[in-house]
Protein backbone atom coordinates (compact mmCIF):
# COMPACT_ATOMS: atom_id res chain seq x y z
CA UNK A 1 0.00 0.00 0.00
CA UNK A 2 2.57 2.41 0.95
CA UNK A 3 4.40 1.65 -2.31
CA UNK A 4 1.04 2.78 -4.43
CA UNK A 5 1.39 6.17 -5.84
CA UNK A 6 -0.28 8.90 -4.07
CA UNK A 7 -3.31 9.53 -6.61
CA UNK A 8 -4.35 5.64 -5.81
CA UNK A 9 -3.82 6.05 -2.34
CA UNK A 10 -5.80 9.38 -2.60
CA UNK A 11 -8.41 7.80 -4.27
CA UNK A 12 -8.94 4.21 -2.78
CA UNK A 13 -9.41 6.91 0.57
CA UNK A 14 -11.98 8.69 -1.17
CA UNK A 15 -13.92 5.69 -1.87
CA UNK A 16 -13.42 3.96 1.55
CA UNK A 17 -15.49 7.42 2.83
CA UNK A 18 -18.17 7.11 0.06
CA UNK A 19 -18.26 3.29 1.13
CA UNK A 20 -19.09 4.05 4.90
CA UNK A 21 -21.68 7.05 3.93
CA UNK A 22 -23.70 4.83 1.80
CA UNK A 23 -24.32 2.62 4.52
CA UNK A 24 -25.39 5.24 7.31
CA UNK A 25 -27.55 4.30 9.99
CA UNK A 26 -28.75 7.43 11.70
CA UNK A 27 -26.46 10.45 11.15
CA UNK A 28 -25.35 12.02 14.11
CA UNK A 29 -24.21 15.68 13.10
CA UNK A 30 -20.63 14.75 12.45
CA UNK A 31 -19.05 13.78 9.32
CA UNK A 32 -15.75 12.49 8.63
CA UNK A 33 -13.60 14.97 6.44
CA UNK A 34 -9.89 14.65 5.14
CA UNK A 35 -7.23 16.73 5.39
CA UNK A 36 -3.93 16.89 4.19
CA UNK A 37 -4.15 13.14 4.06
CA UNK A 38 -5.29 12.77 7.89
CA UNK A 39 -9.27 12.68 8.95
CA UNK A 40 -11.09 14.41 11.07
CA UNK A 41 -15.15 15.83 11.76
CA UNK A 42 -17.13 18.75 10.44
CA UNK A 43 -20.18 19.41 11.10
CA UNK A 44 -23.45 19.97 8.75
CA UNK A 45 -22.51 23.45 8.31
CA UNK A 46 -19.02 22.76 7.32
CA UNK A 47 -17.56 23.45 10.70
CA UNK A 48 -14.65 21.38 11.81
CA UNK A 49 -15.13 19.98 15.35
CA UNK A 50 -13.03 16.92 15.49
CA UNK A 51 -9.22 17.57 14.45
CA UNK A 52 -7.80 15.89 11.52
CA UNK A 53 -5.67 13.80 13.03
CA UNK A 54 -6.65 10.21 12.22
CA UNK A 55 -5.42 7.96 9.58
CA UNK A 56 -9.05 6.79 8.63
CA UNK A 57 -12.17 7.67 10.41
CA UNK A 58 -15.48 5.89 9.25
CA UNK A 59 -19.09 7.63 10.22
CA UNK A 60 -20.98 7.97 13.77
CA UNK A 61 -23.58 5.64 14.44
CA UNK A 62 -24.93 5.45 18.58
CA UNK A 63 -23.04 8.08 19.08
CA UNK A 64 -19.29 6.56 17.87
CA UNK A 65 -17.04 6.56 15.31
CA UNK A 66 -14.50 4.09 14.87
CA UNK A 67 -10.74 5.71 13.39
CA UNK A 68 -7.29 4.41 12.33
CA UNK A 69 -4.54 5.58 14.82
CA UNK A 70 -0.98 3.98 14.46
CA UNK A 71 -1.97 1.56 12.07
CA UNK A 72 -4.85 0.55 15.06
CA UNK A 73 -8.83 0.62 15.24
CA UNK A 74 -10.87 1.92 18.29
CA UNK A 75 -13.66 4.21 18.80
CA UNK A 76 -13.91 7.67 20.01
CA UNK A 77 -17.15 9.76 20.88
CA UNK A 78 -18.69 13.05 19.11
CA UNK A 79 -15.88 15.00 21.33
CA UNK A 80 -13.23 13.23 20.14
CA UNK A 81 -12.54 11.75 23.30
CA UNK A 82 -10.92 7.61 22.40
CA UNK A 83 -13.51 5.97 24.32
CA UNK A 84 -11.92 2.74 23.37
CA UNK A 85 -8.69 2.08 23.24
CA UNK A 86 -7.12 1.41 19.42
CA UNK A 87 -5.79 -1.99 19.54
CA UNK A 88 -7.84 -3.82 16.91
CA UNK A 89 -6.97 -5.15 13.37
CA UNK A 90 -10.70 -4.54 12.14
CA UNK A 91 -13.68 -3.04 13.81
CA UNK A 92 -17.12 -2.95 12.61
CA UNK A 93 -19.53 0.36 13.98
CA UNK A 94 -21.82 -0.08 16.64
CA UNK A 95 -25.27 -1.43 16.61
CA UNK A 96 -27.60 -2.15 19.01
CA UNK A 97 -24.76 -1.52 21.30
CA UNK A 98 -22.28 -3.87 20.30
CA UNK A 99 -19.25 -3.12 17.69
CA UNK A 100 -17.38 -6.27 16.09
CA UNK A 101 -13.65 -6.35 16.30
CA UNK A 102 -10.98 -8.27 15.25
CA UNK A 103 -7.71 -9.10 17.45
CA UNK A 104 -5.26 -11.12 16.77
CA UNK A 105 -7.08 -12.93 14.07
CA UNK A 106 -10.00 -13.71 15.16
CA UNK A 107 -13.65 -11.57 15.98
CA UNK A 108 -15.41 -10.92 19.02
CA UNK A 109 -18.04 -8.34 20.48
CA UNK A 110 -17.25 -5.55 22.80
CA UNK A 111 -19.52 -3.17 24.73
CA UNK A 112 -19.48 0.91 24.16
CA UNK A 113 -16.93 0.73 27.47
CA UNK A 114 -14.50 -1.31 25.36
CA UNK A 115 -15.36 -4.72 27.34
CA UNK A 116 -15.65 -8.18 25.77
CA UNK A 117 -19.28 -9.17 25.29
CA UNK A 118 -18.21 -12.08 23.10
CA UNK A 119 -14.34 -13.23 23.34
CA UNK A 120 -12.60 -12.84 20.19
CA UNK A 121 -13.39 -16.78 18.51
CA UNK A 122 -15.17 -16.56 15.22
CA UNK A 123 -13.38 -16.51 11.62
CA UNK A 124 -15.68 -13.85 10.88
CA UNK A 125 -17.71 -11.43 12.59
CA UNK A 126 -20.68 -8.52 11.15
CA UNK A 127 -22.94 -6.31 12.67
CA UNK A 128 -26.01 -6.74 15.03
CA UNK A 129 -29.26 -5.98 13.40
CA UNK A 130 -32.94 -6.53 15.14
CA UNK A 131 -30.93 -8.52 17.90
CA UNK A 132 -28.89 -11.14 15.55
CA UNK A 133 -25.06 -10.66 14.48
CA UNK A 134 -23.95 -13.08 11.35
CA UNK A 135 -21.01 -15.29 12.29
CA UNK A 136 -18.62 -17.34 10.26
CA UNK A 137 -17.11 -20.87 11.80
CA UNK A 138 -15.02 -22.13 8.34
CA UNK A 139 -16.97 -20.94 5.51
CA UNK A 140 -20.32 -21.32 7.13
CA UNK A 141 -22.72 -18.65 8.30
CA UNK A 142 -24.58 -18.78 10.98
CA UNK A 143 -25.92 -16.26 13.67
CA UNK A 144 -25.99 -15.10 17.83
CA UNK A 145 -28.13 -12.98 20.07
CA UNK A 146 -26.65 -9.74 22.18
CA UNK A 147 -25.56 -12.40 24.78
CA UNK A 148 -23.20 -14.00 22.55
CA UNK A 149 -25.52 -17.17 22.07
CA UNK A 150 -25.75 -19.11 19.20
CA UNK A 151 -29.50 -18.99 17.97
CA UNK A 152 -28.47 -20.82 14.24
CA UNK A 153 -25.90 -23.15 13.83
CA UNK A 154 -23.51 -21.99 10.59
CA UNK A 155 -24.81 -23.95 8.02
CA UNK A 156 -25.15 -21.59 5.54
CA UNK A 157 -23.13 -20.95 2.10
CA UNK A 158 -23.94 -17.47 1.87
CA UNK A 159 -26.36 -15.58 4.44
CA UNK A 160 -27.17 -11.84 5.21
CA UNK A 161 -28.66 -9.26 8.07
CA UNK A 162 -32.25 -9.66 9.58
CA UNK A 163 -33.88 -7.32 7.92
CA UNK A 164 -37.86 -7.17 8.73
CA UNK A 165 -37.66 -10.15 10.97
CA UNK A 166 -36.14 -12.22 8.11
CA UNK A 167 -32.87 -13.05 6.84
CA UNK A 168 -32.01 -13.96 3.30
CA UNK A 169 -29.69 -17.01 2.86
CA UNK A 170 -27.99 -19.61 0.49
CA UNK A 171 -27.07 -23.00 0.23
CA UNK A 172 -25.31 -24.30 -2.63
CA UNK A 173 -22.98 -23.03 -4.65
CA UNK A 174 -22.39 -19.59 -6.48
CA UNK A 175 -24.09 -20.90 -9.85
CA UNK A 176 -26.61 -23.15 -8.59
CA UNK A 177 -27.45 -22.06 -5.25
CA UNK A 178 -30.68 -21.17 -4.24
CA UNK A 179 -31.69 -18.54 -1.91
CA UNK A 180 -34.10 -18.62 0.97
CA UNK A 181 -35.76 -16.36 3.82
CA UNK A 182 -35.94 -17.59 7.29
CA UNK A 183 -36.66 -16.52 10.51
CA UNK A 184 -35.08 -15.83 13.80
CA UNK A 185 -35.20 -19.55 14.54
CA UNK A 186 -33.18 -20.50 11.70
CA UNK A 187 -36.49 -22.04 9.69
CA UNK A 188 -37.18 -21.11 5.96
CA UNK A 189 -40.50 -18.96 5.74
CA UNK A 190 -39.54 -18.65 1.73
CA UNK A 191 -37.78 -21.80 0.88
CA UNK A 192 -34.69 -22.15 -1.72
CA UNK A 193 -36.68 -21.36 -5.03
CA UNK A 194 -34.88 -17.85 -5.59
CA UNK A 195 -31.55 -17.47 -7.64
CA UNK A 196 -31.04 -14.12 -6.07
CA UNK A 197 -33.06 -12.12 -3.67
CA UNK A 198 -31.95 -8.78 -1.66
CA UNK A 199 -33.62 -7.67 1.75
CA UNK A 200 -37.40 -7.18 2.98
CA UNK A 201 -38.23 -2.93 2.91
CA UNK A 202 -41.31 -1.94 3.47
CA UNK A 203 -42.82 -5.49 3.22
CA UNK A 204 -41.57 -6.17 -0.28
CA UNK A 205 -38.39 -7.91 -1.50
CA UNK A 206 -36.65 -7.76 -5.00
CA UNK A 207 -35.46 -11.27 -6.13
CA UNK A 208 -34.35 -13.42 -9.20
CA UNK A 209 -35.72 -15.97 -11.51
CA UNK A 210 -33.28 -17.87 -13.45
CA UNK A 211 -29.56 -17.12 -13.75
CA UNK A 212 -27.27 -13.88 -13.95
CA UNK A 213 -27.56 -13.33 -17.57
CA UNK A 214 -31.14 -13.68 -18.61
CA UNK A 215 -33.24 -14.16 -15.67
CA UNK A 216 -35.30 -11.69 -14.68
CA UNK A 217 -35.77 -9.22 -11.69
CA UNK A 218 -39.76 -8.82 -9.51
CA UNK A 219 -41.14 -8.14 -6.78
CA UNK A 220 -42.86 -10.16 -3.74
CA UNK A 221 -44.33 -9.89 -0.40
CA UNK A 222 -43.77 -11.32 2.96
CA UNK A 223 -46.66 -14.74 1.67
CA UNK A 224 -43.90 -14.89 -0.97
CA UNK A 225 -46.18 -13.93 -3.70
CA UNK A 226 -45.50 -11.66 -6.82
CA UNK A 227 -46.50 -8.21 -6.45
CA UNK A 228 -44.28 -7.27 -9.47
CA UNK A 229 -44.14 -10.15 -12.16
CA UNK A 230 -40.11 -10.77 -12.86
CA UNK A 231 -39.85 -8.36 -16.05
CA UNK A 232 -36.75 -5.96 -15.27
CA UNK A 233 -33.13 -6.98 -16.10
CA UNK A 234 -32.14 -5.31 -12.78
CA UNK A 235 -34.56 -4.54 -9.65
CA UNK A 236 -33.57 -2.68 -6.50
CA UNK A 237 -35.08 -2.14 -3.17
CA UNK A 238 -37.67 0.61 -2.55
CA UNK A 239 -36.64 3.46 -0.80
CA UNK A 240 -38.86 6.74 -0.38
CA UNK A 241 -41.53 4.91 -2.22
CA UNK A 242 -39.38 4.11 -5.60
CA UNK A 243 -37.21 1.28 -6.97
CA UNK A 244 -34.45 1.86 -9.35
CA UNK A 245 -34.78 -0.81 -11.92
CA UNK A 246 -32.88 -1.06 -15.58
CA UNK A 247 -33.83 -2.29 -18.55
CA UNK A 248 -30.70 -3.98 -20.57
CA UNK A 249 -27.65 -5.71 -20.23
CA UNK A 250 -25.13 -3.89 -17.45
CA UNK A 251 -22.89 -2.55 -19.94
CA UNK A 252 -25.37 -0.73 -22.42
CA UNK A 253 -28.55 -0.89 -19.93
CA UNK A 254 -30.52 2.34 -19.19
CA UNK A 255 -31.73 3.22 -15.50
CA UNK A 256 -35.20 4.44 -14.46
CA UNK A 257 -37.28 4.15 -11.15
CA UNK A 258 -41.34 2.70 -10.36
CA UNK A 259 -43.44 2.94 -7.90
CA UNK A 260 -45.12 -0.37 -5.30
CA UNK A 261 -48.08 -0.79 -8.35
CA UNK A 262 -44.85 -1.27 -11.16
CA UNK A 263 -45.22 1.90 -12.94
CA UNK A 264 -42.78 3.52 -14.26
CA UNK A 265 -42.66 7.15 -12.65
CA UNK A 266 -39.02 7.88 -14.57
CA UNK A 267 -38.18 6.54 -18.19
CA UNK A 268 -34.79 4.47 -17.96
CA UNK A 269 -32.58 7.52 -19.66
CA UNK A 270 -29.27 7.41 -17.36
CA UNK A 271 -26.12 5.47 -17.86
CA UNK A 272 -26.28 5.06 -14.13
CA UNK A 273 -28.04 5.69 -10.68
CA UNK A 274 -28.43 5.58 -7.07
CA UNK A 275 -31.46 4.91 -4.77
CA UNK A 276 -33.56 8.46 -3.37
CA UNK A 277 -32.06 9.81 -0.25
CA UNK A 278 -34.06 12.76 1.51
CA UNK A 279 -35.60 13.42 -2.16
CA UNK A 280 -33.11 12.98 -4.36
CA UNK A 281 -31.32 10.48 -6.61
CA UNK A 282 -28.06 10.71 -8.31
CA UNK A 283 -27.92 9.65 -11.59
CA UNK A 284 -25.33 9.22 -14.68
CA UNK A 285 -26.38 11.20 -17.49
CA UNK A 286 -24.01 9.23 -20.32
CA UNK A 287 -21.82 5.96 -20.58
CA UNK A 288 -18.64 8.41 -19.96
CA UNK A 289 -20.55 11.69 -18.23
CA UNK A 290 -20.98 12.99 -14.93
CA UNK A 291 -23.39 12.63 -11.86
CA UNK A 292 -25.88 14.85 -11.07
CA UNK A 293 -29.13 15.29 -8.67
CA UNK A 294 -33.10 14.59 -9.71
CA UNK A 295 -35.83 14.62 -7.34
CA UNK A 296 -38.82 12.36 -7.80
CA UNK A 297 -40.23 14.07 -10.77
CA UNK A 298 -36.91 13.35 -12.69
CA UNK A 299 -36.41 16.95 -13.09
CA UNK A 300 -32.07 17.12 -12.35
CA UNK A 301 -31.50 19.87 -9.65
CA UNK A 302 -27.82 19.55 -9.15
CA UNK A 303 -26.73 19.82 -12.57
CA UNK A 304 -24.38 16.94 -14.00
CA UNK A 305 -21.16 18.06 -13.13
CA UNK A 306 -19.43 15.22 -10.29
CA UNK A 307 -16.74 12.03 -11.13
CA UNK A 308 -17.68 10.47 -8.12
CA UNK A 309 -21.42 11.03 -6.11
CA UNK A 310 -22.81 9.84 -3.18
CA UNK A 311 -26.41 9.84 -1.80
CA UNK A 312 -27.21 12.77 0.68
CA UNK A 313 -28.00 11.81 4.33
CA UNK A 314 -28.54 14.76 6.99
CA UNK A 315 -28.31 17.40 4.07
CA UNK A 316 -25.18 16.00 3.03
CA UNK A 317 -23.38 14.75 0.05
CA UNK A 318 -19.85 13.66 -0.27
CA UNK A 319 -18.97 14.15 -3.67
CA UNK A 320 -15.74 14.47 -6.12
CA UNK A 321 -15.33 17.17 -9.29
CA UNK A 322 -12.56 17.39 -11.63
CA UNK A 323 -9.46 14.61 -11.95
CA UNK A 324 -7.67 13.05 -9.00
CA UNK A 325 -4.75 15.59 -9.53
CA UNK A 326 -6.14 18.79 -9.64
CA UNK A 327 -9.73 18.16 -8.97
CA UNK A 328 -12.29 18.71 -5.63
CA UNK A 329 -13.53 16.58 -2.89
CA UNK A 330 -15.91 17.42 -0.57
CA UNK A 331 -19.18 18.22 1.21
CA UNK A 332 -21.73 19.46 -1.03
CA UNK A 333 -25.86 20.94 0.06
CA UNK A 334 -28.84 20.01 -1.28
CA UNK A 335 -28.55 22.84 -3.69
CA UNK A 336 -25.22 22.07 -4.68
CA UNK A 337 -23.18 24.42 -2.61
CA UNK A 338 -19.99 23.49 -1.26
CA UNK A 339 -19.77 23.53 2.24
CA UNK A 340 -16.32 21.05 3.12
CA UNK A 341 -13.49 20.70 0.34
CA UNK A 342 -10.71 18.31 1.25
CA UNK A 343 -7.12 20.21 1.42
Amino acid sequence: MNNLPSKFTTLLSLLLVVLSLDVWGQLNDLVPVMENRKYGYINNTGSLIIATKYEYGAAFSEGMAHVKLNGKRGFIDTKGNMVVEAKYEKVRSFIDGLAAVKFEGRWGYINKSGEYVVEPKYDYGYSFSEGMARIQVGVKIGYIDTKGTIVIEPQFDAGYDFKEDVARVKKGDYKTGKWAYIDKTGNPVLGFRFDDCFDFSGGIANVRIGDEQSGKWGYINKEGSFIIEPMFDRAFLFREGLALIRIGSYKTGKYGYINKEGGLIINPQFHGAHHFFEGLACVKSDQNGKWGYIDKEGNVVISYQFDIPADFNGGLARVMRGGHKSGVTGYIDQTGKWVWEDK
